[in-house]
């Protein structure tokens, strides 16, 4: 088989002699199905807490996802895809909210419109951030059902 990507050999060959002659075939094959995102069998899965220790791989959201580290991708010249498929931290996506609520100003915002802010958060996760920020007294919610509308509270503002 052709080498398919020679970045990838590279930042295998910047983890280090000691490292490699410790990584098993299925620690590469791990590597490999994370790099071109394909599912793991359980056989690959019960090398992942290694590969965590190593450095060269690490959780996504709860825990149940993998990818690689930041550090790999820095080596593959992709840094940009790391944050992309990692996304924004939550304090981030509420800093978002917020910026969009104070654009829209009193006329407020239904959730429809809040999820174009973050595409890549399910409905209920943008409702979690929003629950979150009215328990902090930053937004607050007018009407109900379809006339909701999401607003910055009046005593609130943008606090980044």
């Amino acid at each position: 088989g052709a080498i398919e990507s020679p970045a990838f050999v590279r930042f295998l060959e910047r983890v280090g002699e000691e490292r490699l002659r410790s990584f098993s075939t299925s620690d590469f094959l791990v590597l490999d199905h994370l790099r071109r995102e394909q599912p793991l069998s359980e056989a690959l899965k019960q090398r992942l807490p290694a590969l965590i220790d190593a450095g060269v791989i690490e959780r996504v959201g709860r825990g149940r996802g993998y990818m690689l580290s930041q550090a790999m991708y820095a080596a593959l010249g992709a840094r940009g895809v790391h944050t992309r498929k990692k996304g924004l931290d939550h304090e981030t996506n509420k800093a978002l909210l917020l910026k969009h609520l104070g654009t829209v100003g009193q006329v407020g915002s239904p959730l429809s419109e809040l999820r174009q802010v973050l595409p890549a958060l399910s409905a209920s996760a943008v409702q979690q951030l929003l629950a979150e920020l009215r328990r902090e007294g930053r937004v607050a919610l007018s009407n109900q059902r379809r006339w909701a509308r999401w607003k910055l509270a009046s005593s609130g503002g943008i606090r980044i």
